[in-house]
């Protein structure tokens, strides 16, 4: 399965990066915070500490952030 960089585990990346993990996919992501970073450990996804880190060994990079306003 493909190796995938997930920046953005709120709401709506959370749930589509664990469900990435459970399609068997490598998924290593990255949050401002904590919580979601640890949430995605505990589907079996891999922790970045760092936005470069999450992406730099993947085959695709997904973001899924807020529009900031």
């Amino acid at each position: 399965m493909a190796r995938i960089g997930f920046i953005g585990l709120g709401n709506m990346g959370g749930p589509m990066a664990a469900n990435l993990v459970n399609a068997g996919h490598d998924v290593t992501g990255f949050d401002l915070v904590a919580e979601n970073v640890a949430a995605l450990e505990k589907a079996g996804g891999k922790a970045a500490g760092d936005v470069a880190s999450a992406v730099r060994d993947a085959e695709i990079v997904i973001t899924m952030l807020p529009a900031g306003k």
